[in-house]
């Protein structure tokens, strides 16, 4: 039962991604979220209260995904200069291999409640955490800048990198947001290293 009721909760947050994706968030209908997940529409009460507690679960699950592989990817011990290049290259990796996932993250995001942005927040803090941790430690071995503000610093870069993708999204993804990695991290790196 389990592994089913696992199965049908991420269709539904996969059948989610793609209609919001498509039709916007407050255009999205359960019934149009339970068809693109091939289940029943009373089945997505099941698994959540209303539409905007499946919008925070895919905001949960996703970016846990993404935070998983940025740990994976990154030792904690690693050079920060190779970490921050890292951060960069999978997150426009991962971002240009889910066009969806951008398009709600960039666009669909920033439409929604106040109260519905804090919500989503939460999911947010630890990428931004991973990225702190990753300026903190850059700071502490003498790579980076003594006089960073950390705090500060982390939200420049994720806005910045944020902003990207935004205007890849808005461009038509005319070009290769992989291939902006390298000249992002080159920037941020003009401005922090020692």
């Amino acid at each position: 039962m389990t592994k089913l009721k696992n199965e049908k909760y991420y269709a539904i947050l996969q059948g989610a991604l793609r209609t919001f994706a498509e039709h916007g968030f407050h255009k999205s209908q359960v019934s149009k979220i339970a068809k693109a997940a091939g289940v029943a529409d009373g089945t997505i009460y099941l698994y959540f209260k209303r539409k905007e507690d499946i919008l925070i679960a895919l905001f949960r699950e996703k970016l846990g995904e993404l935070v998983a592989k940025f740990r994976a990817s990154l030792d904690e011990r690693a050079d920060p200069v190779d970490s921050l290049r890292k951060l960069c290259e999978i997150h426009y990796d991962e971002l240009e291999k889910d066009v969806d996932f951008a398009v709600v993250t960039q666009l669909e995001l920033r439409q929604s409640s106040l109260e519905l942005r804090r919500e989503i927040g939460a999911s947010f803090k630890p990428y931004i955490v991973l990225i702190e941790d990753i300026v903190r430690r850059g700071v502490e071995s003498g790579a980076f800048r003594r006089d960073l503000d950390v705090k500060l610093t982390r939200l420049l870069v994720f806005g910045a990198m944020d902003e990207v993708v935004t205007s890849w999204l808005i461009s038509g993804r005319k070009y290769s947001l992989r291939a902006q990695a390298e000249g992002t991290a080159d920037f941020f790196l003009r401005g922090l290293l020692a």
